[in-house]
């Protein structure tokens, strides 16, 4: 059975191609190929060593003509649409993993946060070569996700090559998948913005973080802002243009243009930076696909933000998703994207300004090697009580709330490499800016 879907499905991509490949007069016309497949069909129907079912064969053929197109597009099954439908509304089970295929195999693009694959230390760039023992290599896409795919609580042994390692086996629980489009902190005087997915009402989320990070910061001034899209796989355009629009005044954001030349729209930012013109990094990285480097693209092109990282994955194109009412969908690949420059990243990602790999914290060793950890070391008594200001108690509360601050920005450069450069860049660009100033 499975061999004749395949010839079902390869019989019909050679078709397309041949017939879409440039009309000579040595050539057949398309409807002698459509013919030409149906005859095909019937003798693999008839004469085929095992009986095949109809619908089967005229699914894989489907399967097999988008096979030829590119990775991004396909035919969505009924459970496959919904899948998809769920996924841009914010919740959906399975592992949380952003997957492509390359050469027949399936590779990781990004991990979603705090999901099983996330916390089990799958990585971009993985490639997921068995599931449960069974070779993923040449199904379609769609298959290797329904291979990934199960009941929640139910276990997943997946086979994972790593560049530089040897093959190792990772055991998953599946879960529903809950994701938090937008996180937010206050890092000292630093507003600190983690987008996982574009999904829908990111925008209105984000301009929420914005707020609560000003509320947080309170008569303390923010220094600048570090907004992380690393492994963010993306999502709606609609809310890439949202994210945009957040960090810029006025300019084109991305083009979209399609098959012909007339087919193109243009989407440009409106007055109001919510980030007030402060500094931003942004954290990119092979992660970072789609609907990220929208955003990225935008605000390295109008000089609004520094990128810091390594470059991203490069997917340039836009799908559209057309349901076929209670048979499933088709999502095509219809336009390619183009930053404000005009460049598109088809291929190619986004470089960074500051190219900078993720180092993996090393263990941690708790060793005191400063002044106050030496025995017989003098005690610090004398802020406070030369300009007679604050109480033994106000001194001792100040004095703590400085080496907790110590001990959170020691954490976050064993932990975060990538963020801890961002965060000492935004530091020195505000002083840099201070020190201007008459």
């Amino acid at each position: 059975m499975r061999k004749s879907l395949l010839v079902a499905a390869a019989g019909l991509s050679a078709l397309i191609i041949l017939a879409n490949s440039g009309p000579r007069a040595d050539e057949k016309t398309t409807y002698e190929y459509l013919d030409l497949f149906g005859i095909i069909f019937e003798r693999i129907r008839n004469d085929y060593v095992e009986e095949v079912d109809d619908a089967e064969l005229i699914r894989s053929a489907i399967h097999g003509m988008f096979f030829s197109l590119d990775p991004h597009s396909a035919f969505l099954e009924p459970e496959g649409f919904r899948e998809v439908q769920e996924r841009t509304s914010g919740a959906f089970g399975g592992l949380g993993i952003e997957i492509t295929q390359e050469e027949g195999w399936v590779r990781i693009v990004s991990p979603i946060d705090d999901t099983p694959a996330a916390e089990a230390g799958l990585q971009s760039g993985d490639l997921v070569t068995h599931v449960d023992g069974e070779s993923l290599w040449g199904l379609t896409l769609l298959e290797a996700v329904d291979r990934l795919r199960g009941e929640i609580d139910s276990q997943v042994v997946l086979t994972i090559a790593r560049e530089g390692e040897d093959p190792f086996e990772v055991t998953l629980v599946r879960a529903e998948i809950q994701i938090t489009a937008v996180r937010h902190r206050l890092i000292d005087d630093i507003g600190f913005l983690r987008i996982s997915s574009f999904s829908e009402r990111l925008g209105e989320d984000l301009v929420e973080a914005f707020s609560s990070i000003e509320e947080e910061a309170g008569e303390t001034p923010l220094r600048g802002y570090v907004l992380d899209l690393r492994n963010n796989p993306g999502g709606l355009l609609s809310e890439a243009v949202k994210v945009s629009d957040a960090f810029l005044e006025r300019g084109e954001i991305v083009t979209i243009r399609g098959r012909n030349q007339d087919d193109i729209q243009r989407h440009s930012a409106t007055p109001g930076d919510l980030a007030n013109g402060l500094p931003v990094a942004v954290l990119i990285n092979g992660g970072s696909a789609s609907a990220s480097e929208i955003v990225a693209g935008a605000l390295r092109d109008h000089k609004r933000a520094v990128m810091i990282g390594t470059r991203s994955f490069g997917k340039g194109s836009v799908q559209n998703i057309h349901p076929l009412e209670r048979r499933g969908a088709l999502r095509l690949t219809v336009a390619r994207y183009y930053t404000p420059s005009g460049q598109s990243i088809q291929g190619l990602g986004i470089d960074p300004h500051i190219h900078l790999p993720y180092v993996p914290p090393p263990p941690a060793i708790e060793v005191d090697a400063t002044e106050s950890a030496l025995p017989g070391a003098l005690e610090n008594r004398l802020r406070g009580r030369l300009d007679g200001e604050g109480s033994e108690e106000e001194r001792l509360q100040m004095e703590e709330e400085v080496q907790q601050r110590a001990r959170e920005t020691e954490e976050l450069r064993r932990t975060d490499n990538q963020l801890a450069y961002a965060i000492d860049l935004i530091r020195g660009i505000s002083l840099r800016d201070q020190w201007k100033r008459p």
